[in-house]
């Protein structure tokens, strides 16, 4: 399984985890990511991009339905990443 893995800016612990269920060549994973990414600074939380296409029981559990954003194992977003959704969940758990 392929993941990448970025932590925050400080390099400290981080205190939550957001996977992205993703595929190669998805404009919304790559928009997810980025949105993600820019979030992390502010919030310092980890964040992991598993390639769906490298499982194949995460291939068919998201198949149709990526990207899929994870906060520390529940799901908050499909398809569109709602950032006022990811920002409000990870600001609930400082």
């Amino acid at each position: 399984m392929s993941q990448a893995a970025a932590g925050s800016a400080s390099g400290g612990a981080m205190s939550a985890t957001v996977t992205v269920y993703s595929k190669p060549g998805c404009h919304l994973c790559a928009e997810a990511m980025a949105v993600l990414r820019g979030m992390q600074p502010e919030l310092g939380f980890a964040l992991l991009e598993l390639d769906i296409t490298a499982d194949e029981a995460l291939h068919r559990a998201y198949f149709e339905r990526i990207p899929v954003v994870v906060l520390d194992g529940e799901e908050l977003c499909e398809y569109n990443i709602s950032e006022s959704l990811v920002r409000e969940r990870l600001q609930s758990r400082r």
